[in-house]
């Protein structure tokens, strides 16, 4: 199991910070490669000719090892949404099936599908919460129900980012593959924390931001292209997408048929020379460190966590169900009428607990729990010690 690595993070120890599911901290590392980064923007003419495109490449290839892709599957994107954009200008979902999302999901892998379904004539179907925490047979269950019409195609999170719901992607590929439907994965969740591999997968687009688990900057995040897609239109027409439109020859547009891979879909304005590194910086640590040692230092945190809580009532998804490294506490049903409260978590709880230097997040009436490598057992115990302290009144 992965040790602690607090000490590569500005990471006082009174700050007991459990809310990576929001925004990670940046490693010093990375910190000062942004630093440096700035110097670099600040004096251009010190750039060698070649340097955009090594940043680039390394991004490219910091974020194809986290899914075990070859590089050249990956494009640049800036969220989440663009990602889904692209894939909805690239996919035709034939009129007359389903696309299955997740109740609550975030609103990247959702909203575009809502968009789209009156003008292309498709239905889009939520897959409720279910009450046992399973999202996996939840979601199977919608694939493989009796008479509905068929399924176009699943888009949803690997992980639900407000309960730590995990969902079980090889059986739900399988399930969409015997049914000839396409699969759009919104890895934020779970790139880097849990072990994915495209090649045996094999989904059609993989989504996943820097800004929470990968230890980055906002505003960089990558998308995964099946090649079965790469011939498809991006959603910029860009230079650098086409085979040969370089402001260095005679001639501009020398040859504007499009790459033959997903570069063709990388972001307009992509030479970020700041974030780029910062992003691949955080990627390349994930990956040294391994997403079975990271998953393991987490679950035993997050079970830690579990562990303390038994008897004060608050409830927390099957070990079964839940992700490793997200934890959420429900407090229905406490009588917590009797200190003054109404049922439901207490208000001002997750305030008061960042007046103790520990933060938490609220999401959907629950509280998330989100360690991550620089968090240790003495974050999980104080935690536990200041909750249980605030439940008792």
């Amino acid at each position: 199991m992965l040790a602690s690595q607090r000490a590569l993070f500005e990471m006082p120890r009174h700050i007991c910070y459990l809310n990576s599911a929001s925004y990670s901290p940046l490693p010093l590392k990375t910190q000062e490669a942004a630093r440096a980064a700035v110097g670099r923007k600040g004096t251009p003419w010190t750039l060698e000719p070649g340097f955009a495109n090594q940043q680039h490449d390394r991004a490219r290839a910091a974020a194809a090892r986290l899914i075990h892709a070859d590089p050249a599957d990956m494009a640049l994107i800036p969220s989440i949404s663009y990602g889904v954009a692209t894939a909805a200008k690239i996919l035709t979902i034939e009129r007359g099936t389903r696309v299955i999302v997740l109740e609550n999901d975030h609103s990247s892998p959702v909203l575009e599908w809502y968009t789209r379904a009156g003008a292309q004539g498709f239905a889009v179907e939520t897959v409720n919460r279910p009450d046992d925490g399973d999202w996996t047979s939840a979601v199977l269950a919608a694939i493989e129900r009796s008479g509905a019409v068929p399924v176009g195609l699943a888009s949803i999170s690997s992980v639900h980012w407000s309960d730590g719901g995990l969902i079980d992607i090889e059986k739900v590929g399988l399930a969409l593959r015997q049914r000839g439907a396409s699969f759009l994965i919104d890895a934020t969740h779970s790139a880097g924390v849990l072990t994915m591999d495209v090649r045996r997968l094999d989904p059609d687009f993989v989504l996943f931001p820097t800004y929470k688990w990968l230890l980055g900057p906002y505003g960089r995040a990558f998308l995964y292209v099946a090649r079965r897609h790469q011939g498809g239109i991006p959603l910029e027409q860009t230079a650098f997408g086409r085979r040969d439109v370089r402001a260095e020859n005679e001639v501009y547009f020398a040859d504007v048929s499009y790459l033959p891979d997903a570069r063709r879909f990388d972001m307009g304005e992509r030479d970020h020379f700041i974030s780029m590194e910062m992003a691949s910086i955080g990627m390349e640590m994930m990956a040294e460190w391994g997403a079975s040692a990271v998953a393991q230092r987490l679950l035993m945190l997050t079970e830690r966590i579990a562990e303390g809580l038994r008897g004060f009532g608050v409830s927390a998804p099957e070990r079964s169900v839940r992700a490793p490294h997200i934890l959420s506490l429900g407090f229905e049903n406490l009588g917590f009428e009797n200190l003054g409260f109404e049922d439901g978590m207490p208000a001002g709880l997750i305030e008061g607990l960042a007046t103790e230097g520990i933060y938490v997040a609220p999401r959907l009436g629950r509280m998330r729990i989100s360690p991550h490598v620089f968090n240790d057992e003495a974050d999980a115990d104080r935690f536990v010690a200041a909750l249980a302290k605030r439940l008792r009144g």
